[in-house]
């Protein structure tokens, strides 16, 4: 392997010469560069990344920690997104236009794996790091000794490290607006389950949007129906909506906490003979386009803007390596559209009256 005095030697220069046009950290002429980039190019010579590291303390390198890799293996046997990825791509758009490089690590779905990937990373001198996580949560991070800066996409932590959060509040509430719009007035929600971070933000957008419209808010018309049993989701679906469809009043509308949830509502709905969205109408969460653009009628639904935070959590760690801006506390909250489909309906007089038959005829 060529060595910088190899190159000295083939561009007549001193090895000092060939490092300052390595570095650029001194004069050179232009007619001396082009000697030693040619001497380069001839003995096929790669920099060493090592010593210039050593140098300047800085490796041009970002270290992410996901679980993307591992969990893109299930898309073939579960109809969910892969948010990780997405963030992903996101995250890379903007390194690659840098010019620094991405050092991926993946959890392989196992925590524990999470502080030695930290500690592999440290000692390759990575100059910042981002953690993903699969869904909006709380995570608990060793703290990083030499002030690495460090990005959280998808989560946060008690330590206020700086992260890049889905508006969950927001899109729960432009989608119940935007029904709402539509002229529809009983809408139900059959929300994620009520552990997680989404659901009680989600859950406030929606009354948000209700008190804005003036309408009273109906625990009868919002139920828990997220389980990771599909059987048993499919079972707690179809009880809510026999229930929510039976009441003096049904809704017009049933808000799902996801489009994966969507797709099971329009099958209950249909084998209970009423049609979408004439009469009844659907909207989902995610904009999982696999299924929100399959479905038919295709899913009006709410877009978790996976690649945008991707965008802007790179964009804030490179400014933080930077010092453009400090490493500051609290999140930083990204909002998507609401990509309008027909599965929602204008509302119309008869689709109460339709409703009304059609409970009478299940009883």
């Amino acid at each position: 392997m060529a060595t910088i005095y190899d190159v000295a030697k083939a561009a007549g220069v001193s090895a000092k010469t060939v490092s300052r046009v390595l570095n650029g950290d001194g004069p050179v002429g232009r007619e001396t560069r082009e000697a030693v980039e040619a001497a380069m190019a001839s003995l096929g010579y790669v920099p060493s990344n090592a010593a210039r590291m050593m140098r300047s303390n800085k490796s041009g390198l970002i270290g992410v920690i996901t679980g993307a890799i591992s969990t893109a293996k299930e898309l073939t046997t579960r109809p969910a997104g892969l948010p990780d990825l997405f963030i992903l791509q996101g995250i890379q758009q903007v390194i690659s236009q840098s010019g620094m490089t991405l050092m991926i690590a993946d959890t392989d779905g196992r925590p524990d794996r999470v502080a030695p990937l930290i500690q592999t990373f440290l000692r390759h001198r990575v100059e910042g790091l981002i953690y993903i996580a699969e869904y909006h949560q709380k995570v608990t991070l060793p703290k990083l000794p030499d002030g690495t800066p460090m990005m959280l996409a998808n989560c946060f932590d008690e330590a206020g490290t700086p992260a890049i959060l889905p508006d969950d509040r927001r899109g729960q509430h432009d989608l119940v607006a935007r029904i709402i719009g539509a002229g529809h007035r009983r809408i139900a929600y059959l929300t994620l389950r009520s552990g997680i971070t989404a659901t009680p933000l989600r859950l406030q957008g929606y009354r948000d949007a209700l008190a804005e419209a003036g309408i009273a808010y109906d625990p009868a018309l919002v139920q828990d129906c997220d389980l990771q049993d599909n059987e048993g989701e499919s079972q707690l679906l179809w009880d809510a909506i026999d229930r929510m469809l039976r009441l003096p009043d049904p809704p017009t509308t049933f808000c799902c906490g996801n489009d994966k949830m969507a797709l099971k509502v329009y099958g209950i709905l249909r084998s209970r003979g009423l049609k979408l969205p004439e009469e009844i109408s659907v909207a989902g969460y995610d904009n999982y386009r696999v299924i929100a653009e399959t479905l038919y009628p295709p899913l009006t639904t709410a877009e978790l803007p996976y690649a945008a935070m991707g965008v802007r959590t790179a964009q804030r760690l490179l400014a933080m390596i930077s010092g453009e801006i400090p490493e500051e506390s609290g999140p930083v909250l990204v909002s998507g559209p609401i990509h309008w489909r027909e599965s929602v309906t204008q509302r119309r007089q008869t689709n109460i009256t339709h409703l009304k038959t059609v409970r009478e005829d299940d009883q």
